[in-house]
């Protein structure tokens, strides 16, 4: 008799949570963005999200909540209920957090809605620096020790990652690291002479570039990039970025683990389409990102060889906290 009740309770829950998802969205969608206004994962987020809207027909209200890499944002919508409408809007950061030491939870505890694209890595300067190029960059940081300041968005931020790689081929570099709540708010500093070198994301820099008002140093990939084709490679300064490269950021939608099935499937099939719609499509190629729009397995398959590769690549340069292997993480 107690399993005839308990199945009947169940039927019932089943029953109104298919109808609340054959509704979704009945309010409005909170989209929490991990990173600063204007930065690579805000425009990603915002050029996808109307079009997004559209087949949805409803609103998402996106929300820029900056801090602790990205971990201030993602434990905002891990605190909220599973039901699709707090969305995470975020970049590849959170699959660093636990060798980093920033925090417990990574994209395992979501699912993903939609991997939307990847960036190119780029070494940007102020306009006025006396270097034009990687190499003169690092001749200049030889003869002036802890006088070139280098943006950062903490550890585990793209700048991270690239600063690791370029102390892991150049030998440790006498820079002063100044933190900033994402790529955006930092090439804006850059641009007003506050700091003088930054590792962005291609898509952020490249509007900047294309206007003057920082110069390009050096394309972070093994070959050369047809949106700035005269930017050299960083591993044409020096073959040893070979080993590195290639490497970027990711950007995403995720909800919290346990969202019912067919709110994801409702969200999934929205940002899919609108990942296909000609303007934001048109977005992603002029600002130089690789279109992904992918999801289920194929995005879990792609996060998982990511976070090995990168971990472990962290791991070596010796700028982790903890083993990847103290998270089962396998090297590559």
């Amino acid at each position: 008799m107690k399993y005839t009740v308990f199945g009947a309770v169940s039927a019932a829950l089943i029953g109104a949570g298919g109808a609340m998802a054959q509704d979704f969205p009945t309010k409005e969608i909170q989209g929490i963005i991990q990173w600063g206004a204007g930065g690579s994962t805000d425009v990603v987020m915002r050029s996808v999200t109307p079009h997004a809207e559209a087949v949805l027909g409803g609103t998402v209200v996106m929300q820029n909540m900056t801090g602790g890499v990205g971990a201030i944002g993602l434990n905002h919508v891990a605190d909220q209920a599973a039901d699709g409408y707090t969305l995470l809007m975020g970049a590849e950061n959170p699959l660093l957090y636990k060798v980093m030491g920033l925090g417990d939870k990574d994209y395992s505890d979501f699912i993903a809605i939609n991997l939307l694209a990847r960036g190119t890595p780029i070494l940007v300067s102020g306009q006025n620096t006396p270097y034009n190029d990687y190499a003169e960059l690092m001749e200049f940081i030889a003869e002036n020790p802890g006088e070139v300041r280098f943006g950062a968005t903490g550890p585990g931020g793209l700048p991270s990652v690239i600063t690791a790689m370029m102390n892991a081929v150049e030998g440790e570099l006498d820079v002063i690291s100044v933190p900033f709540d994402g790529d955006g708010p930092a090439l804006t500093a850059l641009q007003g002479g506050a700091i003088d070198v930054m590792p962005a994301v291609l898509g952020a820099a490249i509007e900047g570039i294309r206007a003057g008002t920082m110069k390009p140093l050096a394309v972070f990939d093994v070959e050369s990039n047809e949106r700035l084709p005269d930017v050299p490679t960083v591993a044409s300064f020096n073959d040893a970025y070979d080993d590195l490269l290639p490497w970027g950021p990711f950007f995403g939608i995720f909800v919290k683990n346990g969202t019912p099935d067919d709110v994801v499937g409702a969200l999934q099939a929205a940002y899919s389409e609108a990942a296909q719609n000609a303007d934001f499509v048109e977005m992603i190629d002029n600002r130089g990102f690789t279109m992904m729009n992918i999801a289920g397995d194929e995005a879990a398959d792609f996060m998982n060889r990511w976070q090995q590769n990168t971990t472990w690549l962290l791991h070596d340069a010796g700028v982790t906290q903890n083993s990847p292997e103290d998270f089962g993480i396998e090297r590559p």
